[in-house]
């Protein structure tokens, strides 16, 4: 016997009604924040009326900071390019530092040839 298309709703029984304020309890107040990104989208947000809105809120459209204030959004942040292992260095060492730290080097390095500990 073939199962019918029907008008039954699956997972319901008969008399049952939508789900309402009685059976939750009742709903917290709210408050409705906008955000405002510098791409021009605006976000808004529903928080309990206790809850202290944070100043920034990434927007869900492009990822951007997001803040209160629609005339001065945050501005995008900077992009920092990927720096190499060398480049780190150098900030933290000045070319005198590195020399030193070379000749050093060198200087071990020799001692250790002499003496037959590295053979080439």
């Amino acid at each position: 016997m073939a199962v019918g298309g029907g008008n039954a709703i699956r997972g319901s029984r008969v008399g049952a009604g939508p789900m309402g304020e009685a059976e939750r309890g009742e709903a917290a107040p709210r408050q409705n924040v906008s955000y405002f990104c510098s791409q021009e989208h605006r976000t808004l947000i529903t928080f309990a009326v206790e809850a202290d809105p944070p100043a920034e809120w990434d927007c869900p459209r492009c990822g951007l900071p997001a803040s209160l204030d629609s005339d001065n959004p945050p501005p995008p942040p900077k992009i920092e390019p990927y720096k190499t292992h060398l480049a780190y260095v150098k900030e933290r060492r000045s070319d005198a530092e590195a020399e030193s730290i070379l000749d050093e080097a060198i200087k071990t390095l020799r001692e250790k040839r002499k003496s037959g500990e590295i053979i080439f």
